[in-house]
Parts: C-alpha cells; structure tokens; sequence
C-alpha cells in the first residue's frame, strides 16, 4: 500500500512538473512573440525607404531656400554665413596653429603644410580637459585658461623656423563644436554658444575677448573668425580638393556646411567675407532640421521630451552619435520590461540613460561571431546582465541595425538634399567630405550612408556624388583655416 502511495505521488509530482514545463514554455512562447512584435513595430516606424528619402530631402531643399531668402525665422534650418574668411586653395605653406573648443574640453593643434601635393607634417595636438570652475565661469576666464595653455603648447612643440616667425603676428584658427555633453550645456555656462552669423556682433566681441587673452599671456597669435567645426572641416577638404562642396559632422553633434554663389542668399546684406570671388561658406546647422516626414517613433519622442532641449535638434537626436546608443537602450528596456528579454528582473543599468554610448552600440552590431559572444560580454560590462540568450542578443543586434540604417540613410538624404539645392546631381561631381567618429570607426553606419546615396541617385547620376572621410581628423579644420585667413577680408 505505502509503495502505492509513493508510485502515485511521483506520478502526480511528474504530472505536475510537466504542467509547469508546459505553462513556462508557453510564457516564454508569448513573450518571444512580444518582443518580435515591438521590434517589427520598431523596424516599420524606423523604416527609410528611397521615397520617404527623397520627401526629407526635398523638404531640407525647401528649408534652406526660405532661410536663405528670409532675415526672419522662417524654417528649422539657421542657414548662417560663416565669418571665415575664405578656404584654403592647397597652396598654403607654413607652421600653423589652430584650437577647436568642445563641450568640456577642447583641442590644441599645429601642424606644418607643405603646399599643392606636399602631405601635412609635424602634426601635434593636445586634448585638455576644461575645469569645472572654468566651464561655469565668465567667457573671459574661459579664453584666459586657454591662452594659458596655448602658451603651454607652443614650448612643448618645435618651434616655427621660418624667417621672421618670432616677430611677426601669426593667425590662430579657431573653432567650436556643439558642446553636446549635458553638464556643458547648463544655464550659465561659458561655453553655451555655438555658432555665428557673419554680421554677429557676439562672434566679434568673443574674438576681441580670445584676441585680447592671448595678447596678455605674451603670444604673437590673431584669431580673425570663430566657426562651427564644420566650416573648418570645409576649409581642410578644400586644402586637398578644391572639387568638395560640402562638409558633413557625423560625431557626438550632426551638422553640414556648404559653399553657395552669393545671388543664392538674398538675405545676406553685407559683403562678401570670403576672398573666393561670389562665394559665401553657408553653416546650415542641419542637426535642428525637422519635417514630418521624419519617421520618429515612440523611442524618439520620449528621448526628445525627456532631453534638455525639447523639441530642437530633432535631425542631430536621429543622426548623432549622442543620441544613438541611446534609443538603443529605450527600445531594448521596453522589451525588459514587457517581455522579459533579459530575464524576470530588469537590469537597473538599463534603465539609466545615456548609459549605453555608440563606440559600444557599433561593437555589438558588427559582432560576427556564431552566438555574438561581444554582445554577451557589453551587455554584462555596460548593463550588468550577465545571463543574455543567443536568442535576446540576436534581437539586441537588430535593434542596433535598425537606429543605425535610419541615422546613416537619413543623413545620405540630406547629403543629397544639399547637392540638389545647388542644382550639382544631374549635371556635375560634387565631393563630400564627412568627419567624425561615426563616419571613421562605424563600418555598417558609414555602408548604409553610402548606399542611400546611390540608391537615392540611381545610376544615372550615383557617380556625380564622391563622399570621402576629411582629412587631418577631429580639430584639424582650425589648423587649415589659420592658414588661409586674410586680415584684409576679415
């Protein structure tokens, strides 16, 4: 009778252990469908087919041309004239110093050019860290800690041989990136300021305050312009190919600069601040550009209400390197939290923003190995999870391929939206030159970049659109432009 008993409880315990085998798997069963289901909604909302390319292009056309014609904010684009005061012809020689100022930091550089098919030698640069009393404090003591280390810099760093160098006054290039970092973009801080029109008293009393800084700390040094880093990345491409048309930031900020016959800018009163005949260098701040036929989506939409500057910089927020990892990680903590994708408890790490950073979203979308062992180990090193599937690290790569694909198509279309606004695409070759980490270090992001192009274009005219990473890397705009300042246009 016992051994009965036994027998049958064992069956029961059997019985009941295969109810919960059965009722587990099929939880795990809807829960897969859950997340399939939230990342085709993703995928379809995300999508960038070749018409809906053509639409964001043709709208950033229309954009520029009524801020172009138009002192009065009338579109999302600035379409500012920058103050450089003209590019570069490839035929500059000399020792030339530049600074490109960022959001927390900024970078000191110089280097020697050799002229028309001579390679650029002695590059040396600095990265230095802003301190914090210096980052909340008065413009001034800002350009004061950088004369301060400009000083630095050029005893550390062979010296400029050339005749007379020591009593003549040098040009310093200079240049701003958008300081994207969170903590710099604070009310009152020093640095939030970020690009100028070419009649901006602001731009001018900041260059008097970074003249008069270097002034007192005993340099021989003149800065006649201060630009967005694109306009440099412009005036570096030009020193090497007077065939590019444009300059493209694909870094923690997103942004383009082009040159345009001066008859196009019917907004522009003043005269001429380039010394190339009818040109004026147009910094578009593309990065606040926004239309409705943009695919956002529900990810986009909290990021940009929940950012410190809602409802601006709608294109930077899709096409940046900021903001990338980081819809990532609003889409992959929705799957958290409703389906489980990562077990019963959602990781705490995944819910800080801002935690996942795009070099780390580019490792694990080119992850090539059979089970994506370097998704396992970021998403244990960034997000402390530590039990991932092959199953939830595949789908954590195809979330990765979709903010990827849109980001890189999106900024081919306004690539093209600009060679078409100067009527380039069917009729001559334009050069593009693009710089920034995104661009450089992301191989997929830089693919899809350059397949939205083509298949925007066709093959027709795929072959009049050349882009090409600049040359010299990050800051070293600020360098080309010192060389090709003219006192006498500034």
């Amino acid at each position: 009778m016992r051994k009965e008993v036994v027998v049958a409880a064992a069956v029961t315990a059997v019985a009941v252990v295969a109810v919960l085998v059965r009722q587990y798997s099929r939880k795990k069963a809807r829960q897969w469908r859950q997340t399939q289901r939230i990342l085709r909604k993703f995928a379809r909302e995300s999508a960038t087919p070749v018409p809906k390319l053509w639409e964001v292009a043709n709208a950033m056309v229309s954009d520029m041309q009524a801020s172009l014609a138009s002192q009065e904010e009338t579109g999302t684009l600035s379409m500012l004239v920058s103050c450089a005061a003209s590019l570069p012809k490839g035929d500059e020689r000399g020792l030339y110093y530049g600074v490109n100022l960022r959001g927390t930091n900024f970078l000191i550089l110089c280097a020697r050019l050799g002229g028309r098919n001579e390679p650029i030698s002695d590059l040396h640069r600095k990265e230095i860290s802003i301190p914090p009393n210096v980052l909340i404090g008065t413009s001034q003591e800002l350009f004061d800690y950088i004369a301060a280390e400009l000083a630095k810099f050029v005893s550390e760093n062979p010296p400029d041989d050339t005749p007379d160098a020591s009593e003549r006054e040098r040009k310093l290039g200079f240049t701003v990136s958008y300081p994207v970092d969170q903590a710099a973009a604070t009310s009152g801080s020093a640095i939030k300021w970020k690009s100028f029109s070419a009649n901006d008293t602001v731009e001018k009393a900041l260059v008097n305050d970074i003249n008069r800084a270097l002034e007192e700390h005993g340099l021989k040094f003149r800065v006649l312009s201060l630009v967005d880093d694109t306009v440099g990345n412009l005036a570096g491409g030009r020193y090497y190919n007077n065939g590019i048309v444009a300059s493209v930031t694909l870094a923690m900020g997103s942004n383009a600069a082009y040159v345009e016959p001066e008859e196009a800018v019917p907004k522009w009163q003043g005269t001429i601040p380039s010394s190339n005949l009818s040109e004026l260098i147009i910094n578009t701040e593309w990065g606040n550009f926004n239309c409705s036929n943009l695919p956002i989506t529900e990810f986009d939409s909290s990021l940009d209400a929940e950012s410190s500057n809602p409802g601006s910089r709608i294109f930077e927020k899709l096409t940046s390197a900021m903001y990338l990892g980081e819809i990532v990680r609003r889409v992959l903590l929705k799957m958290a939290q409703e389906t489980a994708l990562f077990g019963d408890v959602v990781p705490p790490e995944l819910a800080t923003p801002y935690q996942l950073r795009s070099p780390d979203m580019a490792a694990m979308h080119q992850d090539t190995s059979e089970d994506h062992d370097v998704v396992g180990e970021k998403l244990k090193e960034i997000f402390g999870i530590t039990n991932s599937t092959p199953m939830a690290r595949e789908v954590v790569v195809e979330v990765c391929d979709i903010v990827a694909e849109r980001g890189a198509r999106l900024a081919g279309a306004g690539i093209v939206g600009i060679i078409e606004k100067l009527g380039r695409i069917e009729s001559r070759k334009s050069v593009v030159a693009v710089e920034g980490g995104l661009y450089e270090h992301y191989r997929v992001f830089r693919n899809y970049l350059h397949s939205s192009v083509w298949e925007l274009l066709g093959s027709d005219h795929s072959d009049n659109v050349v882009i090409e990473h600049s040359h010299g890397g990050s800051g070293a705009g600020a360098v080309f432009l010192a060389a090709c300042q003219n006192p006498k246009s500034s």
